[in-house]
């Protein structure tokens, strides 16, 4: 990893974050504070953003934001048990550790900001593929408006042939409501 974060920095951070934000799962705050017991555990201990494409992920939410709670992730396997995570580190001391924190204002919390570290293990091109999702989601709706549009129109001119005002001004009012969309 290019910048190693001392493990004092580290256990700060931890002792800080534990006080001002209370997790969704009380486990979560063991599973932490038995991280800060250990120094050499706390050596292994990165704190990472998009922790899920790590080989081994803690992701710990408090409360306040719109994520779930608890889960680890190692290798493939996926598990909200807070035990097993436990029973993991426990068992396996050498292996690095990745902890996605999610909580209100951290990119604006400065303790956070110093033990962040850059994540090796994301994808080079993943920042293409959010941004090549965002702009074939825009393509995918502007289509499906041009298609609602056009099918209104038709519906409008049948409603014209036939003189039915009644179902004319309803079409209207839904081309009116989809253009200002």
């Amino acid at each position: 990893m290019g910048n190693i974060i001392p493990v004092v920095d580290k256990k700060e951070f931890l002792k800080n974050f534990l006080q001002q934000f209370e997790l969704k799962r009380r486990e979560c705050a063991w599973l932490l504070n038995y991280l800060m017991s250990d120094d050499e555990l706390m050596e292994r201990v990165h704190f990472v953003e998009q922790a899920a494409h790590t080989p081994k992920a803690l992701i710990i939410s408090a409360k306040g934001v719109d994520s779930i709670p608890f889960s680890f992730h190692k290798e493939k396997h996926i598990t909200t048990d807070a035990e097993k995570a436990f029973h993991d580190i426990r068992l396996n001391q050498t292996e690095d550790i990745y902890i996605e924190l999610h909580f209100t204002g951290a990119r604006q919390f400065p303790p956070y900001l110093v033990v962040l570290e850059e994540n090796p293990h994301i994808p080079e091109n993943i920042e293409l593929t959010v941004a090549f999702q965002k702009e074939t989601e825009a393509i995918l709706d502007r289509s499906l408006n041009t298609f609602k549009r056009e099918r209104l129109l038709n519906e409008i001119d049948n409603a014209l042939d036939k003189q039915n005002k009644e179902l004319f001004d309803q079409l209207v009012k839904q081309l009116q409501q989809l253009s200002e969309k």
